[in-house]
């Protein structure tokens, strides 16, 4: 089973040069927008990346909610990037899984065909 750890590990690492940039920018975006929440709300700065994680992922605990409308309009699109966000870290982490169990099959297919 560790053989399986390293390869899943192998195999999600083996992306992050192509897919950093959207990681990042979707984190940017939901950390600014956060920002720019707690600039109009009137809230501590942590308060304002508390929420824009907490809705960006969709937890959405309510303990503080924007009352603005253009607060409201910003809370959107956290939530929006937040789910591409979290959609692509799924889809990453699965298709990682099924490279790391499909490659023990491979092999043991090519040794069955060297063996007379």
């Amino acid at each position: 089973m560790n053989q399986m750890r390293k390869r899943f590990l192998q195999e999600l690492l083996a992306p992050m040069p192509v897919v950093w940039p959207v990681f990042s920018g979707l984190l940017g975006v939901m950390i600014g927008l956060g920002l720019l929440v707690s600039y109009l709300e009137g809230w501590r700065l942590l308060d304002g990346v508390y929420f824009a994680f907490v809705t960006g992922l969709t937890v959405g605990y309510g303990d503080l909610t924007p009352t603005l409308p253009a607060s409201r309009i910003a809370a959107i699109a956290i939530g929006f990037a937040g789910i591409l966000f979290s959609a692509l870290l799924a889809a990453i982490g699965v298709r990682a899984l099924q490279e790391a169990a499909r490659k023990p099959h491979a092999e043991n297919h090519s040794r069955e065909r060297e063996l007379p």
